[in-house]
């Protein structure tokens, strides 16, 4: 298989819109148009902030680790609530940084909440500058796919700029997965070229596959939709947001799992964690418990295989720009169980 993926809620219409926007403007600044319109819908603000686990790893981080007299940058701030706690922790000075019309509402909240030594910057962060190092960067840019908000790309530029040596990033430790899963019986939904339906035979089709990225990707929030995974899960990359650059992000990655619940394969279940401390975490993961349900997981589709216990597959992801997931491919190959042997790659 050459070309798989599974799709978010909405993620047709998202990409549809990202599309239709000016195509004279570079890729980036398209996004942002993007990202600026849909942070300010009241809808996406509500999904944040009624995400209980969310909201408490976040509580807990900036207790534990804003101090009181420190200077902090808080990106892409929304409503502005990471920057009202970290001021009730005693920032001296906290940046609350947004470029949508939502930043309004921020000032808003903060007037009405007596929040006091914030000051609303109304710019992108690549824009943003200060006189004075900031102690703590403090953001929440994942995305979905983790990387999809260009989190890497916005947090490094800041803390090469602005964040003082020795500063904090919070969150700054990231695990990256791509675990190999079965969807239930009742939800899978094949490739067309893959059905016969009331004897009539698709598999015709498969000489046209679409060309559209997205037809691979589906986005769900649906804890129902996966049955198991087929592997013991395993962060495929990590990363830690005080060291990595972009440009070091690998463009393939290969792995392996070995099969410990047979199943059909229907596609990778993408999700993230992030940690602080080590002993607080937040996940994505569609069957991790306490996992933060504003954040959906994507499921990248395959063509079917079967797998028996001791099977090995052996996966390769390969990227074009990490935040951009249309720019994703991946295949795997079926390796037989241990001293037997390889067998043929799928397609």
């Amino acid at each position: 298989m050459s070309f798989p993926s599974l799709r978010r809620l909405g993620a047709r219409a998202v990409s549809a819109v990202r599309r239709l926007l000016a195509r004279s403007r570079s890729a980036e600044e398209r996004y942002r148009d993007f990202n600026g319109r849909y942070f300010s819908d009241f809808y996406q603000q509500e999904r944040m902030l009624a995400d209980k686990p969310r909201m408490e790893f976040y509580r807990a981080a900036i207790q534990r680790h804003i101090q009181p007299g420190d200077r902090v940058v808080d990106l892409g701030t929304g409503t502005g609530i990471l920057a009202a706690l970290a001021s009730r922790r005693g920032a001296s000075k906290v940046y609350a940084i947004d470029h949508s019309t939502i930043l309004e509402t921020a000032r808003t909240l903060a007037a009405a909440n007596r929040i006091e030594r914030v000051e609303f910057v109304a710019t992108h962060s690549t824009k943003f500058s200060v006189a004075e190092p900031v102690d703590v960067i403090l953001h929440e840019q994942m995305g979905d796919g983790l990387f999809d908000e260009d989190m890497v790309a916005n947090v490094s530029d800041l803390r090469d700029r602005v964040l003082k040596p020795g500063g904090l990033i919070l969150p700054s430790r990231f695990e990256f997965y791509c675990e190999p899963v079965k969807v239930r019986d009742g939800r899978h939904v094949p490739f067309i070229w893959e059905l016969e339906v009331l004897g009539y035979d698709y598999s015709v089709l498969e000489r046209h596959r679409p060309q559209d990225p997205d037809y691979y990707q589906l986005r769900s929030s649906d804890l129902a939709l996966i049955e198991h995974f087929l592997g013991e899960p395993a962060p495929v990359l990590t990363i830690d947001l005080h060291t990595v650059n972009e440009a070091a992000l690998p463009h393939e990655i290969t792995f392996k799992r070995t099969v410990v619940h047979a199943g059909r394969l229907d596609g990778y279940a993408v999700y993230f964690r992030a940690l602080v401390d080590d002993d607080l975490i937040l996940s994505s993961g569609p069957l991790d418990p306490g996992r933060a349900p504003h954040w959906g997981f994507r499921v990248l589709r395959t063509d079917r295989d079967d797998f028996a216990a001791g099977d090995v597959i052996e996966i390769t992801l390969k990227v074009g720009r990490w935040a951009d997931l249309d720019s994703w491919r991946w295949n795997h190959m079926k390796r037989a169980r241990a001293g037997v042997g390889d067998v043929a790659p799928l397609r």
